[in-house]
């Protein structure tokens, strides 16, 4: 089974950004990298090596949806496995974002302290299969 390094994390709030890059670099010791937008994201594929996508759902301008659909157009994005982090859980979004291709939802607000545990569970189902 692969070990998880290298996590794509993007969000327009830079709050959000910022803890979780605190969250998943000094607790999880991952390397993540951060765009403050889908579009921002889409200008530096070539220098995307992640292993993980790690995506806001609720952007201005491109969605975290509409980023996931570009990205998957990438050569060697296709596949790598992707997180959507939400504020809107109602109903049955959770199943339409699995729909797109997301492995998992985490719902905002979120427990820092746990984020980095998270993504190693979800990483870690992911794997098995």
């Amino acid at each position: 089974m692969a070990k998880l390094e290298r996590i794509l994390h993007v969000d327009d709030d830079e709050d959000i950004r910022t803890l979780t890059k605190m969250a998943l670099e000094l607790v999880g010791k991952y390397e993540v990298e951060q765009y403050p937008s889908g579009e921002a994201a889409l200008e530096h594929t070539e220098d995307i090596t992640a292993q993980l996508f790690l995506l806001d759902y609720m952007m201005p301008g491109m969605s975290g949806e509409e980023l996931l659909r570009n990205l998957r157009d990438v050569p060697g994005f296709a596949h790598i496995p992707a997180v959507f982090m939400t504020a809107k859980s109602e109903g049955d979004f959770a199943e339409r974002l699995t729909d797109l291709g997301a492995v998992a939802v985490i719902v905002k607000p979120f427990e820092i302290s746990e984020l980095s545990a998270q993504i190693a569970k979800i990483w870690d189902l992911h794997q098995a299969g």
